[in-house]
């Protein structure tokens, strides 16, 4: 059995031919039409991955992406028909890990979906035993949960490949350019400022005071680095 996605648009024949090419690729498909059916069925079923259009019938994209969120770190890549930098970025806001815009190439999509299912292929091939502890923050790799100071924190798939990144290799600066290829990969369209977001939602979560964070600091003019 294949991984499973979950592909969400309400026109029927994109979802019909996203359907019909990932089963070649011997995926599990299931599809929604509208927000609310797709929250439904990610509550109700385990993906490995969900295809989610921004424009949606009774509940939008962007709103179901923020909901799934709050119980799950299912990878998300958003499908938008716009093409402006503000949409791309606020679907990461809401904890997309990507995004391709409308109309797009269906070997890009599949592109795409191999690398972040490579990756978390990857991370669950880690050994059970695997942890990062250090000054209040503790990683369980191989479950992919995060402990601040003893409570755990909900981080997307990319904000915990980052801080994976980060805290396995304290005190090493990392330019935005080095992360936006380590974490989505050289042939990743977007720009530096995916990376700044990321960083971003990821103070928020982990750290006490965001302004003055404990754990992942800037240098300034060359990008972050991790301090345990």
């Amino acid at each position: 059995m294949g991984n499973k996605v979950l592909v969400v648009d309400d026109e029927k024949l994109i979802v019909k031919g996203i359907k019909f090419s990932l089963e070649q690729d011997n995926l599990v498909v299931d599809a929604a039409y509208d927000g609310e059916e797709a929250l439904e069925m990610a509550k109700s079923n385990q993906y490995d991955l969900i295809i989610l259009d921004v424009m949606l019938p009774k509940i939008d994209g962007l709103s179901v992406c923020q909901q799934i969120r709050e119980f799950s770190d299912v990878p998300i890549i958003m499908l938008t028909a716009k093409g402006e930098d503000m949409d791309k970025i606020m679907g990461l806001e809401y904890g997309a890990d990507d995004y391709l815009t409308k109309p797009f190439n269906i070997l890009e999509l599949k592109a795409r979906i191999k690398a972040i299912l490579r990756r978390v292929t990857h991370v669950e091939n880690v050994s059970d035993k695997k942890k990062i502890k250090t000054n209040g923050l503790e990683m369980e790799i191989s479950s992919r949960r995060v402990f601040v100071r003893g409570k755990e924190v909900n981080l997307t798939a990319k904000e915990f490949d980052m801080l994976e990144l980060f805290a396995s290799n304290p005190g090493k600066v990392y330019s935005r350019e080095s992360l936006l290829n380590t974490i989505w990969g050289y042939d990743y369209p977007g720009d530096v400022r995916t990376v700044d977001v990321h960083v971003r939602r990821l103070r928020e979560k982990i750290e006490e005071n965001p302004s003055q964070p404990e754990f992942i600091h800037t240098k300034w003019g060359v990008g972050y680095y991790f301090k345990d």
